[in-house]
């Protein structure tokens, strides 16, 4: 039997003086404190996943580090998407030696907060754009966390960039509750021609409605994935513990498979596992049960 994979999770501990949680604002408040393996083993467990990616909340390289090191003692994380300084002329050798160290083979992408930032040309900025090839250059994935507003400098990076693999998180967050489709469809279209290019089919009920959404609202922007990236290049993704503002682990997962439910055995197997092994280059060392 195919492994199950969730390809986005997050754990945090925000009473930790040493990280800033910037992004977590008090209407928030309800997802403050510690989450950690023991409080989503349960979740997986009831739906049958047995790895996860687990994925950076906060620009920390001493984030990643202890990403890593719960990576190394948690036995259903397969990889570890991390935070590197993009801007950084030494990142090459900020990411040799994170990948050299006692749990380097954990790391296996790298992601920003390309949405926070003010400018929404960021990604094309030469320093950035230099350590987005870096990443590339490491065997790494790089995640695009975009909204409809980055997607067009996400598109330029893509487009210089075809032998990198590259992942959108959240399928680029459209306003679900507004019911968009336009900017947002025409720049995942065009995403969709190139090959090295992933979605992650995650993060879309805090995109919704967080009180009234049902999965019908979500369906249609999974046909359209559908139509243009296929079941080959579309992952699921929880998002938790993010996704527990507006649903539990169980409604994610439940909607993605409503979602989803039209698909042959393969393609489903390659949704809820298989996409991610590639997107990510996950070995037997990643996937070991």
């Amino acid at each position: 039997m195919a492994l199950r994979i969730d390809s986005h999770h997050h754990f945090w501990n925000t009473d930790n003086p040493d990280y800033d949680y910037y992004w977590m604002s008090d209407d928030l408040a309800v997802i403050k404190g510690q989450r950690r393996p023991q409080d989503l083993l349960p979740w997986i467990q009831a739906k049958g996943i047995d790895k996860t990616i687990m994925v950076q909340t906060i620009p920390s390289l001493r984030e990643t580090e202890d990403f890593l090191k719960i990576a190394a003692d948690t036995d259903f994380v397969a990889g570890v998407v991390g935070w590197v300084d993009l801007t950084n002329p030494e990142i090459g050798n900020t990411l040799k030696r994170l990948k050299s160290g006692p749990d380097g083979k954990y790391l296996v992408g790298i992601r920003h907060q390309v949405h926070d930032e003010e400018d929404a040309r960021w990604l094309l900025r030469k320093n950035v754009r230099h350590g987005i090839k870096a990443v590339g250059a490491a065997d790494l994935t790089y995640d695009l966390l975009l909204k409809s507003r980055e997607l067009p400098a996400g598109l330029e990076i893509v487009q210089e960039n075809p032998g990198m693999r590259f992942v959108m998180d959240h399928i680029s967050k459209p306003n679900i509750q507004e019911g968009e489709i336009e900017p947002w469809a025409g720049q995942m279209k065009k995403m969709a021609e190139y090959p090295n290019v992933w979605v992650k089919v995650s993060g879309m009920i805090t995109e919704a409605d967080w009180y009234n959404w049902k999965p019908d609202d979500i369906k249609p922007y999974v046909d359209m994935l559908l139509d243009w990236y296929g079941p080959s290049r579309l992952m699921f993704g929880s998002d938790w513990p993010v996704c527990t503002l507006a649903g539990t682990y169980s409604q994610v997962y439940d909607t993605a498979a409503y979602c989803f439910s039209g698909l042959n055995s393969d393609d489903l197997a390659a949704v809820f596992g298989g996409n991610a092994v590639s997107a990510y280059k996950l070995d037997d060392f990643h996937l070991r049960t």
